[in-house]
């Protein structure tokens, strides 16, 4: 993301690859500050605010008022988001834009806003997740500073301190041989350590700060942004394929691997102290079963079968350390429920019913198992401890299962509905597309074929024609017969036929043809064109041929319409740039007289842009000074 931003900068900002490097260092350091900064007052003032709304909200609503406040509640959060994504965007990321629903004018309209996932997860990410990430940023970032300026300037400030040097007495109890006897020495050698760290925390205080915010982007731009996901499933192991028509306005994965690990650590951090202390077992061993445990909720996330296992044995070792305690609360600790739990619950979100109950089922046999190990020393609440366990872990599949069939039937009841109105809209394109074919062909090219018959057949129906007029009626046949032809494509593409006929497309190497078609007329034309060896007019590409002939084409049409009787310049030139390009200008004098506009005059040179456009040229159209009329555009070969 930071290499696209600086070559984007590169191409289109002068100014800024001039600028010294001295200079660009000191301005990312501080674009990386205040980010990091910035963030903890936010995070605090979010927090406190969407916190105690919350709370109120829950507390009021039996008596209806909070069903005022949590929809005001959830708008404060989304725009609380919006300030998070603002300073993204500030500091140099990018995110996905979000799209909510729509906010009616009426009061139920509001209350829907309850009903949409997308502020929920806003509420979530500002009120739990935003605040210990900044804070944590913003300690680290505070503590490196002041230790690198604190560092530098020891020397000056320490000699205020009362008491014995720090680094004096870290060095006389590790390696006493190298302190110097001598206050003077003692003092350089502290202040010296101290400059040292110093000078290493300031040099390692850019790379920090930009890791930090860096972090900070990267889970903003994850949790805050909008992602055309499916839902957490996997096609892979039940056989049916996930929504992925379905549009989301949010990353799924993000926030399950978010969530997932959030979860983890909480638990940790509360369930190893817990067990440690009120089961009097070893810290270090309690320690590691239980990251072990918590670790699963992640695993199972990806490797599922991986994650049930590891819990399984992580929870049954756990029962045998704890079980020599004689707490009544046994086999399952409070926090050891619960971890296992959580692995049972994303396991049922994720993959399909059996995993969780497998995981289920296996707890349950690894419970059995542990009061038949212990059933003479069985303790009082050991069985009532199992069955609150089986029936609270069965309830955790049930509502994971459920979760998880309800997040796909919507989805593809949403995907369903999209595909039917898609399909509408397209019939009704269709239905469109064949009217205005039929009144083609039943007008148009029926008109075209009535020319085309009346040219070819009028030596025969007046045998006085002279040389010239008859020229001129072929001309005329020939003309028509190639517009026939043209429309019998449009005609079969209007009708999304699957093989519609298709006739030689027109390209640079047609435009000679053309002027002299067109000087049959009586048209004066002035053309100065490519030659017919050129290099661009065999390697022009098609699309880009295509347009040069329709520009040129419409724009004589225009001439002969608007200017009759005027001398016409057209001119078709190549120039060679960075690019190579082909340049064309069709210019009329002034008309003889005033003339009335003609039906659905400016659609041509409408058309004309577009074409341009669609290769990548430009296209001017405009009054001369002299009066006359000027059309020129150029295109990349």
């Amino acid at each position: 993301m930071i290499g696209s931003r600086l070559a984007s900068m590169h191409s289109t900002d002068t100014l800024y690859v001039a600028q010294p490097s001295g200079r660009h260092f000191f301005d990312q350091l501080g674009r990386n500050f205040l980010y990091v900064l910035t963030g903890m007052p936010i995070a605090l003032f979010s927090f406190s605010l969407l916190l105690s709304l919350t709370v109120v909200s829950i507390a009021t609503m039996v008596i209806w008022v909070g069903m005022v406040l949590l929809p005001l509640t959830l708008l404060i959060a989304s725009a609380f988001a919006a300030l998070s994504r603002t300073r993204l965007k500030w500091w140099g990321g990018t995110t996905e834009s979000v799209v909510y629903r729509p906010l009616g004018p009426g009061v139920l309209s509001k209350l829907r806003v309850i009903t949409e996932p997308r502020r929920w997860l806003d509420l979530l990410f500002e009120t739990l997740l935003a605040l210990p990430l900044r804070v944590t940023n913003f300690v680290v970032a505070v503590t490196w500073t002041f230790a690198g300026l604190g560092g530098i300037t020891y020397f000056f400030w320490s000699v205020f301190v009362p008491g014995e040097r720090a680094f004096i007495q870290l060095l006389q109890t590790l390696v006493p041989a190298i302190v110097p006897r001598s206050e003077a020495g003692q003092y350089v050698v502290d202040a010296g350590i101290a400059v040292g760290l110093g000078v290493f925390f300031l040099v390692t205080l850019s790379p920090l700060l930009h890791g930090l915010a860096s972090f900070d982007a990267w889970l903003t731009r994850a949790l805050l942004g909008s992602r055309n996901q499916p839902a957490t499933m996997d096609r892979r192991d039940d056989g049916d394929a996930p929504d992925a028509g379905r549009q989301a306005s949010f990353s799924a994965t993000a926030w399950s691997w978010t969530g997932a690990i959030f979860v983890s650590v909480v638990l940790l951090a509360v369930g190893w102290p817990v067990v440690a202390v009120v089961y009097s077992v070893n810290a270090a061993v309690v320690m590691g079963l239980v990251i072990l445990h918590c670790a699963a909720i992640v695993v199972t996330l990806r490797w599922t079968w991986l994650g049930l296992i590891i819990s399984v044995l992580a929870s049954g070792a756990l029962m045998l350390v704890t079980v020599s305690a004689g707490v009544t609360v046994w086999p399952w600790a409070v926090t050891v429920l619960l971890t296992q739990c959580a692995v049972l619950i994303v396991a049922g979100m994720v993959r399909p019913w059996y995993y969780a109950v497998s995981g289920w089922c296996a707890s349950v046999i690894v419970t059995i198992a542990a009061l038949l190990t212990v059933a003479p020393q069985l303790s009082g609440g050991a069985m009532t401890n199992s069955i609150v366990f089986a029936s609270v872990s069965a309830g955790a599949v049930v509502a994971a299962t459920l979760s998880r069939m309800w997040i796909r039937n919507a989805g593809r009841l949403k995907a369903a509905e999209r595909t039917s109105a898609l399909q509408n809209r397209r019939s009704k394109e269709l239905t469109e597309r064949n009217r205005i074919a039929r009144e083609l062909h039943d007008v148009v090219a029926h008109s075209m074929s009535v020319i085309s018959v009346q040219a070819a057949t009028a030596q025969y129906r007046n045998p006085g024609i002279d040389e010239a007029s008859q020229r001129e009626f072929d001309e005329i046949a020939s003309s028509s017969r190639q517009a026939l032809a043209e429309m019998r494509m449009l005609l079969s593409i209007l009708r999304n036929e699957d093989d519609p006929p298709t006739v030689a497309t027109p390209g640079l190497s047609d435009i000679d043809a053309l002027i002299d078609a067109t000087r049959v007329s009586g048209t004066a034309i002035h053309y100065r064109g490519l030659a017919a060896d050129d290099d661009v007019v065999s390697h022009v590409a098609p699309a880009t041929g295509l347009a040069a002939y329709r520009t040129v084409q419409e724009a004589l049409s225009n001439a002969l319409r608007h200017a009759p009787g005027t001398q016409v310049d057209v001119t078709v030139t190549t120039g060679d740039d960075e690019t190579e390009w082909i340049h064309i200008e069709v210019t009329n004098g002034p008309p003889p007289r005033d003339t009335a506009e003609a039906p659905g005059s400016g659609l041509g040179l409408a058309g004309i842009r577009e074409r341009t456009a669609v290769v990548g040229g430009t296209c001017e159209a405009g009054p001369t000074p002299a009066g006359g009329f000027a059309v020129s555009a150029n295109l990349p070969v």
